[in-house]
């Protein structure tokens, strides 16, 4: 079982990002829980997704205590710090993040990876598919999802026109695997 916490600002696509996870672990037959977080802003406010992916029935959606953590940004780092179990893995933005701007303590007590997620996307041509270049990140240093039918999942999640969209996302996730 992997218990996330996906966490970030309104735009960044926290609440997609934990919603493709959920869609991913689902097509590979695993039980799966999806609970959204957001404030009434539309943009930049906070944006929150826990995620559970377990082989076995899951008994509530609520995490307190998770195993790993996925930051997008700064104002996200305390929340999911309180969150996560000792040993937890963390993926943090780097973009957004520098490690220099973590507390010794948040690097000693979790096993901090940094993603440079914006950088990647930006280079990539879409700063928006930052999100995806992290969910390449978590499926391989979790394994909790294998992304075996990605495009499957893309396919339902981006309809008619936005299918366009697909090859860029399904590169981004690529992109997010090599990274780390």
């Amino acid at each position: 079982m992997e218990k996330t916490i996906f966490a970030g600002f309104g735009g960044q696509g926290i609440i997609s990002l934990g919603q493709i996870w959920a869609y991913c672990g689902m097509e590979e037959g695993k039980q799966v829980s999806f609970f959204p977080f957001y404030g009434a802003e539309k943009r930049g406010g906070i944006a929150r997704a826990n995620c559970v992916v377990s082989e076995t029935p899951i008994a509530s959606p609520v995490i307190s205590r998770a195993d790993s953590a996925v930051v997008m940004n700064r104002d996200s780092l305390d929340v999911c710090v309180s969150t996560l179990k000792d040993g937890a893995l963390m993926l943090v933005n780097s973009s957004l993040v520098p490690l220099s701007d973590l507390p010794k303590a948040v690097l000693e007590r979790f096993r901090v990876v940094p993603v440079a997620a914006t950088e990647i996307a930006d280079r990539m041509g879409n700063v928006r598919v930052a999100n995806m270049v992290m969910l390449g990140a978590l499926a391989k240093k979790t394994g909790a999802v294998l992304l075996n039918r990605l495009d499957e999942v893309l396919a339902h999640f981006f309809p008619g026109a936005k299918r366009t969209l697909i090859p860029l996302n399904v590169e981004a996730v690529k992109a997010g695997m090599e990274s780390c």
